[in-house]
């Protein structure tokens, strides 16, 4: 995984609410076992129709709306437990999900693939759809050491949580396996002590 520690993006704004796994990558495109092409399906019933023709009413399809940040409704990444949906994020651009509650499966896959969910309060949701609103070029910057989301902009500063473990694999690059062989050295000499 790539490091993570220093954010600078546009936002993206995704206002609807309860949006499920299905919805971000539907069902009919979990044929493959590698994480490369999820990108281009993303939200495919949204941003297409049945046609292939683009909506251009849908805010992925509007070229105002860039960035690696994508802010969305409450309750993002609900439904089935499907790590594609992570994974067609990722492979998107987007590095990080703003959101007032996510689903905690999606929660540990975006962790798990690179992707850094902010759970903010919907009052502080509210203020950086406004922010995006009234400037779709508005910049934030996400300071995964710090936990803190700032919009200069707008005068919106918002602390975050993190698992302390995760935050440090972001930080590192590390995935879980990642992680353990870093600590080889460990893991070793603990294994001769108990020979």
């Amino acid at each position: 995984m790539e490091k993570f520690t220093l954010l600078k993006s546009s936002m993206v704004p995704l206002t609807v609410e309860n949006v499920d796994t299905d919805q971000i990558i539907p069902a009919r495109f979990l044929k493959a076992t590698d994480r490369k092409g999820f990108g281009e399906n993303l939200f495919r019933d949204w941003r297409f129709s049945t046609d292939g023709q683009i909506k251009k009413e849908f805010t992925l399809n509007q070229s105002q709306y860039k960035g690696a940040i994508l802010v969305a409704g409450n309750n993002f990444g609900c439904g089935s437990s499907r790590e594609h949906a992570a994974w067609a994020l990722a492979d998107y651009g987007f590095k990080v999900v703003i959101s007032s509650f996510f689903a905690d499966i999606f929660k540990g896959n975006a962790l798990n693939n690179g992707i850094l969910p902010i759970q903010v309060s919907p009052q502080d949701l509210q203020a950086i759809f406004t922010a995006i609103d009234r400037d779709t070029t508005i910049e934030a910057i996400v300071d995964l050491e710090d936990q803190k989301l700032r919009i200069n902009a707008a005068d919106i500063v918002v602390s975050f949580e993190i698992n302390d473990y995760k935050k440090m694999c972001l930080i590192n690059g590390y995935d879980d396996i990642d992680y353990l062989i870093s600590q080889k050295e460990a893991i070793e000499a603990f294994e001769q002590k108990r020979a």
